[in-house]
């Protein structure tokens, strides 16, 4: 996509989270003051990139990807039981975190048809299904790539900047919580299931791919202002792991302008189905 126009310069005081995989745990364990702020301390909105995890409907129109789920039985769970395109019977992380901050019931996809022009000053999601840190993983699924999303970013700005003014974007930004949640694609698609990446990479450089690909999006986002199987899976995202929480911490070391977190939802998730009896019924019903 053409960039519509140049990235802004935005304040330093811009928080970015880097969630690897999932954020399940906010969906099954959301109890009272979850995410509690400082006090006087307020979150205008909240901005989210990624993949299906916290796609909440950017894939409904795009008839290319196979990554859709605007149809029953999805939504079942949601209000009226309508399917949103969001990958999941209900709500997805993405809401769960602008309730939890009190800043909304829902976050709403930017490319929602019905998206209000009140729904841009308080954050809208990016994220598209099938999207990952590989560009080749966006491009296997016809997903909106991290890049892709950036763009659309930067549209969003400018109709942000339309509505409530320069001053007060940059005040918006530069206070928002930004969330990106990415990486299991690559890992389980386009990595082990198409092999697509297998015959060039073994694990090890992989995960160091993705972790370019990661650093190199947060350089560009964070700106300015059986068994066997299963084992081989966990073990290149522990790799992954590990090593985007490095680069993080050099990133931060390397761009003062930025405050980049690392939060760790991949052992509490394991501990989860490791030590299931400590969660309360074992018994799934399906």
């Amino acid at each position: 996509m053409k960039l519509l126009s140049p990235p802004p310069t935005l304040p330093s005081s811009m928080c970015i989270l880097l969630l690897r995989f999932t954020l399940l745990l906010v969906v099954s364990c959301k109890t009272k003051a979850l995410m509690e702020l400082p006090p006087n301390v307020s979150v205008p909105a909240v901005i989210v990139f990624g993949d299906s995890i916290m796609d909440t409907g950017n894939n409904n129109n795009n008839l290319k990807t196979l990554a859709r789920c605007n149809f029953p039985p999805y939504g079942k769970d949601f209000k009226g039981g309508v399917p949103t395109g969001r990958f999941g019977n209900g709500k997805v992380p993405s809401d769960f975190i602008v309730e939890e901050l009190g800043i909304k019931e829902l976050l709403p996809a930017y490319l929602d048809q019905n998206i209000q022009p009140s729904d841009l000053v308080t954050g809208v999601c990016f994220a598209s299904g099938g999207a990952g840190y590989d560009a080749l993983t966006s491009e296997l699924a016809a997903a909106i790539s991290l890049s892709g999303q950036i763009d659309l970013f930067r549209e969003y700005i400018g109709k942000l900047k339309m509505l409530v003014g320069e001053d007060r974007t940059n005040f918006i930004l530069a206070n928002s919580i930004f969330l990106v949640v990415s990486g299991s694609n690559d890992i389980s698609n386009t990595y082990f299931l198409s092999h697509a990446r297998e015959v060039q990479y073994d694990i090890p450089s992989y995960t160091d791919l993705m972790v370019r690909s990661a650093s190199n999006f947060l350089k560009d986002n964070s700106w300015r202002n059986s068994e066997r199987m299963c084992r081989k899976y966990n073990d290149a995202s522990k790799l992954f792991n590990s090593k985007l929480s490095k680069e993080l911490a050099s990133l931060n070391r390397n761009l003062p302008n930025a405050r980049m977190l690392y939060l760790d939802v991949y052992n509490p998730l394991l501990d989860i189905i490791v030590n299931y009896q400590n969660y309360g019924n074992p018994k799934f019903h399906f």
